[in-house]
C-alpha cells in the first residue's frame, strides 16, 4: 500500500485512516519487506498471515544462499517486535522457503507458502514440486488441526506471478442479464 506504484498521492497516515474506517480496524500492522520478483510491491499474503487473531504466520528462510533470506529475516524480526492491543506479543510459526530459487522469464519467481487459502474446513496450501512442500503442509496441519490440509501444485500460477491466495482476488461481478 505504501509503494509509489500504488498510492502515490496518500501517506501512510492517510492510508492507515482510510483502512481504519473501511474495515473497522482500531490498528494497523505494517510490515517493511517484500520478496524478490514479486510484481504487487509486497502483497502481504505472500509474506505474513493471520490463522488466529493472535497468531501469524509468516514466510522465512534459513538458506543464506536463496535470494529472499535477508529480507525474510528482517521481517522476522519485525514481526517479533509487534504486540496486540493488549502489548502480549503474537504468536508466530514460520512457513519453510522453497529449497530452490524458481525462475520465470522476467527472473526469480515468488514462491510462498504463506499464499494459502482457507476454503470451508479445507485449507488448500501451494506446492512447487520442491522438498519444501511437505513440510509447509505439516506446519500448516499442525497448527490449524480443525482443517483438512490439502496441497495444490502453484507452478503454472506462481509463473504468472501468482498463488492460491492471489487467484480468489479481484474477481469481477458477472454483468447484470437484461430483463
Amino acid at each position: 500500500l505504501l509503494h509509489p506504484n500504488r498510492n502515490p498521492s496518500l501517506s501512510r497516515g492517510d492510508i492507515q485512516i482510510c483502512l481504519k474506517e473501511m474495515l473497522g480496524a482500531d490498528e494497523c500492522v505494517w510490515l517493511g519487506q517484500g520478496l524478490y520478483g514479486d510484481d504487487t510491491d509486497g502483497h502481504i499474503d505472500t509474506l505474513a498471515r493471520f490463522v488466529a487473531p493472535d497468531h501469524l504466520v509468516y514466510q522465512s528462510s534459513d538458506s543464506p544462499d536463496l535470494p529472499n533470506h535477508d529480507a525474510l529475516c528482517r521481517m522476522e524480526a519485525e514481526l517479533r517486535e509487534l504486540r496486540q492491543a493488549d502489548g502480549s506479543p503474537y504468536r508466530l510459526t514460520a512457513l519453510p522457503h522453497t529449497r530452490s530459487a524458481h525462475q520465470g522469464e522476467r527472473g526469480l519467481l515468488p514462491t510462498s507458502y504463506a499464499n494459502f487459502l482457507f476454503l470451508n474446513g479445507t485449507l488448500l496450501v501451494p506446492q512447487y514440486a520442491d522438498a519444501s512442500d511437505a513440510e509447509a503442509r505439516d506446519t500448516l496441519a499442525r497448527i490449524c488441526p480443525g482443517h483438512s490440509v490439502i496441497g495444490v501444485d502453484c507452478r503454472a500460477l506462481v509463473q504468472q506471478y501468482g498463488s492460491l491466495h492471489c487467484a480468489t482476488m479481484n474477481i469481477p461481478q458477472a454483468p447484470a442479464t437484461p430483463t
